[in-house]
């Protein structure tokens, strides 16, 4: 039952892009394909289907979908606007 709940969330196409992707690693280690291959079908580390197995075994497919709070860059502006934007401020003419 779980076998095909991953698969729907490997297919996916409205799961974020990380989640879709641990699924396809949990499912393939199911297939009982080796940790190497996985990881060069997928384009990553070993570890990191280590560790995608390790979230499953820990606690289900909810376990996958989980994020940590408080990840990702602040926003905020950078040098380089500021920059930009004290350029193009125009200069009031003198006379």
């Amino acid at each position: 039952e779980q076998i095909d709940e991953l698969r729907e969330l490997a297919g996916s196409r409205h799961a974020p892009a990380d989640v879709v992707l641990r699924a396809r690693l949990v499912l393939w280690a199911a297939e009982g394909r080796r940790r190497k291959d996985i990881a060069e079908l997928a384009g990553v580390a070993p570890n990191t289907v280590d560790r995608a197995k390790v979230r499953y075994l820990a606690g289900g497919i909810a376990q996958l979908a989980s994020r940590k709070p408080g990840r990702g860059r602040a926003l905020s502006r950078c040098r380089g606007y500021r920059r930009l934007a004290v350029r193009q401020t125009p200069i009031p003419p003198t006379t």
